[in-house]
């Protein structure tokens, strides 16, 4: 529950809006589950073993692939369709889940009759983003990423923590923003300093810690607005859990048509 509210009340700051968006918890909704059961009955085996995600996590959990790991796109199938959605946001990572779902769609209308249109995926400008490991996409599970709840300090103590460039080992070598981690977060967040950031950084005018500070400012600076709506919403705790709890009525009535 806690994660849940948490993770409303990032939604809400960011200016999702409850009139527009039907915010809800999956598992209030039980068409989903049994949209998921009538799906798997028409997905192959095949296709779900040939998901990249799925071979990934089954090189680093080996002793534990079980079908939740497997299906898992094909619930994530039945929640864009049961609401028949026909475009979705997602990060470049999931495109390979989105086209299965599309395939999953495809062949469902092709035995039963039209029933679901094939979602198409919309991407951002910046359809994937680094965390501050360097290694992989930035993610709360991995503990890569920066939180918006974060307080101005412990954001700073954070990105002090990011890679930056592999190759410049002491404060006075030139640097490479080309391959630095720390200078393509910049490209989100200081945009138009980026020219004046690479050209400081190659003269070594700039060390790595400098960098991070003036990428911690930046962040602090642009989440500012997003953090105090947050603090305003976590204040009202009844509010949150109205909006979850509208959300699902109207959802099911979606889910209860389709």
């Amino acid at each position: 529950q806690k994660n849940i509210h948490e993770m409303m009340l990032d939604w809400l700051a960011a200016g999702l809006d409850p009139q527009k968006s039907i915010l809800f918890v999956q598992s209030h909704v039980p068409e989903v589950m049994q949209l998921h059961t009538l799906l798997s009955m028409v997905t192959p085996l095949s296709w779900l073993l040939r998901v990249p995600t799925f071979k990934e996590k089954v090189k680093l959990q080996p002793h534990n692939v079980n079908y939740g790991l497997v299906g898992y796109p094909v619930l994530m199938t039945a929640d864009i369709v049961l609401y028949k959605a026909e475009v979705v946001p997602v990060g470049e990572d999931q495109l390979p889940h989105l086209e299965l779902a599309r395939e999953i769609a495809r062949r469902f209308n092709n035995l039963f009759g039209n029933t679901f249109p094939e979602p198409e995926a919309k991407l951002t400008s910046f359809p994937s983003i680094l965390g501050l490991d360097g290694k992989e996409k930035m993610s709360k599970q991995l503990g890569n990423d920066i939180e918006i709840a974060l307080s101005d300090e412990a954001t700073i103590e954070r990105v002090m923590t990011a890679v930056t460039d592999p190759a410049r080992r002491y404060r006075d070598d030139p640097g490479h923003p080309e391959i630095c981690n720390i200078y393509r977060l910049q490209r989100y967040f200081n945009p138009l300093q980026l020219d004046d950031i690479a050209e400081q950084c190659r003269s070594a005018k700039i060390g790595c810690v400098d960098c991070k500070m003036l990428l911690a400012r930046e962040i602090n600076s642009t989440l500012k607005p997003f953090r105090e709506r947050r603090a305003t919403l976590a204040g009202r705790p009844k509010y949150v859990t109205s909006v979850l709890a509208d959300g699902a009525q109207r959802a099911q009535v979606i889910a209860r048509e389709t």
